[in-house]
């Protein structure tokens, strides 16, 4: 497999030399002439000293052929820019993004990015398993839209232990969909009685947050 790899810092370059390590053809390209060079040195020649937001470089390199390109710059901007390019310029089968800010995730994937890494996100994500479980944890965007797939752990106090999915006022634009109980995930029916220590697993927008809390938690405390 050929991977173009478009950016040269820490993550471009311990991406390239995993995929060396593993067999891979690769080439990485980044536009700092003397990060390049430093590179080249470790690695070999597979480094071009070029922006990969020029289209002319990306043929240069290999782009036509390649069958994946990963743009892992730190600029969001410059990783569109690169797999607009590789997409619909060298008709790439598969483009790989790495996004800075979340907000601009929804972008990536409206215009046609494959794959979207958030390492904001995953951070984010490990943080939120420590956050007490009157928090709702925000587990992943969910496709194109602002739709976020949303997980509550229902405690003692929870207002809606014991009441079922169709008692409960979940705010309009928010559905339950599954219910993990004892390590299983049931999907949530009108008829499915809440208890104690429910992952109740949601899909709604982030402005729904303040009511779905407040339904599932109850209010914060304090």
């Amino acid at each position: 497999m050929f991977v173009l790899v478009v950016g040269g810092g820490k993550v471009g370059y311990y991406l390239t030399r995993e995929l060396l390590e593993s067999g891979h053809e690769v080439v990485l390209m980044e536009k700092d002439r003397a990060r390049a060079s430093q590179i080249a040195d470790e690695i070999g020649s597979i480094v071009v000293a070029q922006d990969g937001c020029e289209g002319k470089y990306l043929g240069e390199a290999g782009c036509s052929r390649a069958d994946i390109v990963a743009a892992v710059t730190g600029d969001d901007e410059d990783n569109l820019v690169i797999c607009q390019m590789a997409k619909h310029h060298f008709d790439v089968p598969r483009t790989i993004a790495r996004v800075n800010n979340p907000q601009n995730e929804g972008l990536f994937r409206h215009l046609g990015v494959d794959e979207i890494i958030s390492p904001t996100r995953m951070i984010l994500g490990s943080i939120e398993q420590d956050i007490p479980v009157h928090e709702l944890l925000h587990l992943a965007a969910l496709g194109e839209s602002d739709l976020e797939i949303i997980e509550a752990q229902l405690n003692e106090g929870s207002p809606a232990v014991g009441r079922t999915a169709s008692d409960l006022q979940i705010p309009e634009g928010c559905s339950l969909f599954a219910v993990v109980r004892d390590n299983v995930a049931t999907a949530v029916r009108s008829d499915t009685v809440l208890s104690v220590g429910d992952k109740v697993i949601a899909i709604g927008k982030s402005d729904c947050d303040a009511q779905l809390r407040l339904a599932l938690l109850g209010p914060l405390e304090g």
